[in-house]
């Protein structure tokens, strides 16, 4: 269909577009390649529409005009379509509004002399008659080529030739509207959850859509109101500095309606549940943005390196009415927190870490300590040093932590008093202070030129915390001249803010040792922050059996009928301790996990009682499980390694009259092989878990793995 007749029919609302599509997201450079494609002739891709005479809920349109047959929903094209209106016509189409248009490109300019397309730019546009607005070429019909001709013509015998040239550009930028796109039409029988489907695959091939964007999607389906609802709720914790987006909307959604990290999990979840959850969700973010300004001293998401560390926060809380218990279990959360963001736990491989992050959640009655240990396996330690602050700037995550630290510290403003936690206005925004300013250490011999020397001149440890109307008055003065009347006015404020002490590291011939101490004060100090919080230790409750059972099966969660008893054949099988073994390796090897063994793929009781026959029949119950468990252990020693079976916590737990055996495996670092089953063969294999699949990979692949971020 040509495009001025696409663009007719949106005006029409014969094209009209769904609800679950998400937002005008094209930048302006975007638009701008699109103009400059179809000027040149280059195909720009097809558009996929819906035919049917039961839509669902659309964008900005409450009720259809009366119509006879069917409308065409847009599935897919609605970027290009919403650029190319808004250049071609200089109006936004119906389907949004002003304020939805985040990134207008209605500036866009043309030069009907060198057919380039620009932004506009006053130097370089203003009293050039060639430069045009699109829109204008489109939409004014009074452009009058000879006009321009007769001011751009360095000759005037020139003239009628610029004129001829130029309307023959105007005329093929005008063409534009008559290019062809190509349509796919989803027949008419089609059902919403079918064009849904559709849309989704069109656009995983394509890679346009983020899994947010296909979560939100699929949401917005069967909840037409979702987008709308949540965009609301960000606007509203944006006037109070909590910035959410979409994507962690959906992500908290996601976890609270599913228990899980992955957005697939939220697909095929119904109506009913989807508005259930995000009430519940609305009372969870309520409670947590007025918790964390006075229980973690975050007064925005400013002082988070990523929101993903929230998450478990609001998986933890929706399990527990969202609230927290106790004084105990925030402190125990808000230490997490502090050690997440540190550690950066989500900068990699986050979906993995999520998941099994909230599969914790959902197992332990109290997770935090267990998610510590995954921050440990990852990292190594927890422990900050003061090596960790050699070198860093104000873009890592240690930057955040110390201003969060100050604020908890009491630190106010070293020039008018105002404490750091509670600043409102442009004027007293926080800003980051050189201690020992720039200007000053260049001047002393430091080179600005050379990156090292720029890494340590803006250091953490040379940063304090300020309003913006005080940095903005210091400039090249020496600490030994400034500090000195900071603590004499505001008695304190130095120490708030961990700074060393003694006046003679305040000169600047002494700017080495300074770093050194106030690295050894802040790494102190942040780990007796983190420390005070837990003084009193987490009780370790796992959830029953029952409630992993209702979880289902997943990357951190996977049960087997039997260790070694063979349903089918009703006999022993040892063949089938290597299923068991494969999914611990799996585990160790990914962010660890739990093994229910006595239970059947799809959550049925199969119990233990006929392995522990195996165990010996003439001996009692208690001594059945103990042989089972050093059965269990001994296997694991020879195949995977001598070393691994402290990486394994088994217990036993009876439901509905049957034993089984749950099996928590902690992750390994280094990595595990498993022996292979075959008795000659000596060869290993290696194992991790993708989704709730138990998965080998080659040599190759293993060392990618193993040397992962």
């Amino acid at each position: 269909m040509y495009i001025r007749e696409l663009l007719d029919s949106i005006r029409k609302q014969d094209i009209v577009l769904p609800e679950f599509q998400r937002e005008y997201v094209w930048t302006r450079e975007q638009a701008k390649q699109l103009m400059v494609s179809l000027y040149k002739q280059y195909p720009v891709g097809g558009l996929l529409l819906w035919k049917t005479d039961k839509p669902p809920a659309l964008k900005n349109v409450k009720e259809l005009p009366d119509k006879l047959g069917t409308v065409e929903v847009l599935l897919d094209g609605q970027q290009r379509l919403t650029t190319l209106h808004m250049l071609t016509t200089g109006d936004i189409p119906s389907f949004y509004t002003e304020a939805e248009i985040e990134s207008d490109p209605r500036d866009l300019y043309f030069n009907l002399k060198t057919t380039d397309f620009q932004y506009y730019q006053r130097s370089r546009m203003d009293g050039d008659a060639m430069w045009r607005r699109v829109v204008d070429c489109f939409t004014d019909s009074t452009l009058n080529v000879m006009a321009i001709a007769d001011q751009g013509a360095d000759d005037p015998n020139d003239k009628f030739d610029l004129a001829k040239r130029l309307n023959d550009n105007l005329n093929r930028l005008r063409q534009i509207r008559e290019h062809d796109l190509p349509e796919q039409v989803v027949p008419h029988h089609a059902a919403l959850d079918d064009a849904i489907d559709i849309f989704d695959r069109v656009n995983r091939q394509g890679t346009k859509l983020t899994d947010a964007e296909l979560a939100l999607t699929h949401v917005t389906g069967k909840w037409p109101q979702a987008r709308r609802v949540m965009k609301e709720k960000i606007d509203e914790y944006n006037a109070i500095n909590f910035y959410f987006g979409l994507t962690f909307m959906t992500r908290a959604l996601t976890a609270t309606v599913t228990g899980r990290a992955l957005f697939e999990t939220i697909h095929d979840r119904p109506r009913q549940e989807l508005k259930a959850g995000w009430a519940k969700l609305s009372r969870t973010l309520a409670y947590l943005v007025n918790l964390l300004p006075h229980q973690a001293f975050i007064h925005s998401t400013d002082d988070l390196n990523t929101t993903n560390a929230l998450v478990p926060i609001v998986a933890y809380l929706s399990r527990n009415n969202s609230i927290f218990p106790d004084q105990k279990s925030i402190h125990h959360a808000v230490n997490w927190l502090y050690s997440a963001l540190l550690w950066a736990r989500y900068a990699g491989q986050t979906d993995q870490r999520l998941e099994a992050d909230l599969s914790i959640v959902a197992k332990e009655v109290e997770p935090w300590e267990l998610m510590r240990r995954q921050i440990v396996d990852q990292r190594g330690r927890i422990e900050v040093k003061a090596s960790d602050f050699e070198g860093r700037t104000a873009q890592h995550p240690l930057f955040r932590l110390a201003f969060v630290l100050s604020k908890a510290n009491g630190a106010v403003d070293w020039f008018n008093g105002i404490p750091l936690g509670a600043t409102h206005g442009a004027a007293y925004a926080i800003h980051s202070h050189h201690i020992f300013p720039q200007a000053l250490l260049y001047k002393s011999g430091w080179d600005s030129d050379n990156y090292l020397h720029r890494q340590i001149v803006n250091e953490i440890a040379n940063r304090a915390f300020l309003t913006a109307a005080s940095n903005r008055s210091l400039s090249d003065t020496e600490p030994a001249d400034y500090l000195p009347r900071v603590e004499e006015k505001y008695p304190g404020a130095l120490a708030n803010q961990f700074i060393p002490m003694d006046p003679k590291l305040w000169r600047v011939d002494r700017y080495t040792d300074f770093l050194n101490a106030r690295r050894e004060l802040l790494a102190l100090k942040i780990n007796e922050f983190r420390a005070a919080l837990i003084t009193e230790p987490e009780e370790i409750r796992h959830r029953s059996v029952a409630e992993l059972i209702a979880l289902g099966e997943s990357m951190v969660l996977e049960f087997k009928s039997t260790l070694q008893w063979d349903v089918v054949q009703n006999k022993q099988n040892t063949e089938l301790r290597h299923s068991v073994l494969k999914t611990i390796a799996a585990f160790m090897n990914s962010e660890g996990g739990t093994l229910v063994i006595g239970v059947e793929d799809n959550g049925n009781i199969y119990g233990l009682s006929n392995d522990l026959k195996l165990m010996g029949q003439s001996r009692d119950r208690s001594q059945q499980l103990d042989l089972f468990q050093q059965t269990l252990r001994n296997i694991i020693f020879d195949n995977i390694g001598s070393g691994t079976t402290r990486y394994i916590d088994t217990r036993f737990e009876d439901i509905k009259g049957n034993t089984v055996c749950v099996v928590t495996v902690e992750p390994i670092r280094d990595g595990v092989f498993l022996k292979s089953s075959k008795g000659k063969d000596k060869s290993k294999k290696f194992f991790i878990r993708v989704g709730n699949i138990t998965r080998s990979l080659d040599p190759e692949q293993t060392h990618e793995y193993l040397n992962r971020d």
